[in-house]
């Protein structure tokens, strides 16, 4: 049982709270622990479904004539028994229900006097004001490590008796795959893995891959995330040694959480990393989620903004809340100016209102969320994001020097199955004096097309056309990079 929603549920209805929600998608798990809380109090259980009406525990029979919602409240008024009541798919449908609100407010009245009260279930709801007056809110935690591991040891057993089951994973492995469980229902993770055994009768390490394919679906159903593979590594990142370094250093924290708390340490917030565009910013975040072997989640400003009032502020917390329930995970935000865009009024504030929950996320998030934020445009960032605190460390990405370019044209050719050696690196890395890593690549795209419809084979002559054909960053937008520079020189760490 989660230990903090056990202590707060029996806290309220000592206190004799007549009214609590219950926030969680986890009815069955929820039920439960109100009968465990029910019986730590000694009082009798009773469950209002709408098949069964209220039923006490351990009872065949529902109480006669409650499966109708508004008579169910008024029995329970009237019966002024000391006792918690479990209401099951009651609160998402009070909206816009005069009459019911009206009766559960006055049932919750009449409990107040008395040890028990009522309790309803519902993920993210929003109760009405009349409810909201008196209702107390606790949040059910997902299940922990242990109730997950619990239950990993249970399907396993059970199994067992039905057919065999190897079961090959060291105790490593284990520790990982209960890990990537984090985030699901007791349900999600009960399926999945039953799944995973049954498939062919193994338990093992590739079974983990089960379980990231099915938080990759929950995330698409939710849909105000993305959910990227982890196909890229550091080895696809020229350069970078800085950030690589400061990176390298908090994997371990990353991959044994539980051992850095105890030595004293948190799960690292997330770095900002500003630079010239096309310089691997968006690609850094990909490759750190490959490194540390966690999911990447993608949060999409546009898939935000909502023209409803409060609709935005909403879609922002359902975002976050879906990565807490994905953690650990690696969340990235591409181009965060766009998100939370400091200067402007027209959007009548809905900006500067996910931006304070940004804030206040960044500032009070329980789950190991490590957020990548990428930016160009240091004069749109709101300052508020800058200040010391809000993530780990801004890194400042510059456009690469020659060996890093010579090394950039190094991995786009092996990437397309060109052989580097047969080109003249130096030479190239020469001519593409302020060149970003996106704009080198596009002169090796551009130089296979070239090659094709000549029917030749790429050469460097030919890299050598397609460089001097392309005006880079550095030249149309030097005063804003220049500006970049100037800025970054005593405010951010060099990633370079």
């Amino acid at each position: 049982m989660p230990n903090d929603a056990l202590h707060d549920l029996e806290l309220l209805l000592r206190s004799r709270h007549g009214l609590i929600y219950l926030d969680t998608a986890e009815t069955v798990r929820a039920g439960t622990l109100l009968q465990h809380v029910a019986d730590r109090l000694s009082l009798p259980f009773f469950r209002w479904t709408r098949s069964n009406g209220i039923q006490r525990e351990g009872r065949s029979e529902g109480v006669y004539d409650t499966r109708d919602p508004a008579k169910a409240l008024r029995h329970v008024s009237a019966a002024g028994l000391e006792a918690v009541y479990h209401f099951e798919a009651l609160a998402p449908n009070l909206d816009g229900q005069a009459l019911l609100v009206a009766l559960a407010r006055d049932a919750a009245r009449s409990l107040e006097r008395l040890d028990g009260g009522i309790v309803l279930t519902g993920d993210g709801l929003v109760l009405p004001p009349p409810l909201r007056e008196v209702a107390a809110h606790v949040t059910l935690p997902g299940p922990s490590d242990e109730e997950l591991a619990a239950l990993l040891a249970e399907i396993t057993r059970d199994l067992s008796r039905v057919q065999h089951v190897e079961v090959t994973l060291s105790a490593a492995e284990r520790t990982a795959l209960v890990r990537h469980l984090s985030g699901l229902t007791l349900m999600e993770a009960e399926k999945v893995l039953t799944k995973a055994i049954v498939e062919d009768g193994a338990l093992t390490s590739g079974d983990i891959g089960h379980v990231l394919e099915a938080k990759r679906r929950i995330i698409e159903r939710e849909g105000l995330l993305e959910y990227y593979p982890t196909e890229h590594a550091w080895a696809d990142i020229a350069d970078l040694a800085g950030l690589k370094s400061w990176l390298s250093k908090r994997a371990a924290v990353v991959r044994d959480p539980d051992r850095a708390r105890e030595f004293g340490l948190a799960f690292p917030k997330g770095i900002l990393l500003l630079g010239v565009p096309g310089c691997g910013k968006s690609l850094s975040a990909k490759a750190v989620a490959s490194e540390w072997g966690l999911p990447l989640l993608k949060l999409d400003p546009s898939n935000l903004y909502n023209k409803y009032i409060g609709e935005s502020e909403r879609n922002f917390k359902r975002a976050v809340q879906a990565a807490e329930r994905m953690a650990p995970v690696v969340l990235w935000i591409d181009e965060l100016e766009k998100a939370f865009a400091s200067g402007g009024s027209e959007d009548g504030g809905v900006a500067q209102r996910v931006l304070g929950s940004f804030l206040s996320w960044m500032q009070d998030r329980s789950g190991n969320v490590f957020v990548v934020a990428t930016a160009n445009d240091i004069g749109r960032v709101p300052p508020e994001l800058l200040r010391k605190g809000r993530f780990d460390e801004i890194f400042f990405v510059d456009l690469p020097g020659a060996p890093v370019r010579q090394e950039i044209f190094r991995v786009h050719l092996e990437q397309r199955d060109r052989n580097p050696d047969a080109i003249d690196l130096e030479a190239l890395a020469a001519r593409t004096e302020g060149f970003s890593g996106s704009e080198i690549e596009e002169v090796v795209v551009s130089g296979l097309y070239t090659a094709f419809a000549e029917g030749t084979v790429l050469d460097t002559a030919t890299l050598a056309r397609e460089a001097a054909a392309t005006r880079p960053l550095a030249v149309t937008m030097r005063e804003r990079i220049d500006r970049l520079r100037t800025w970054a020189e005593d405010r951010a760490a060099r990633a370079n």
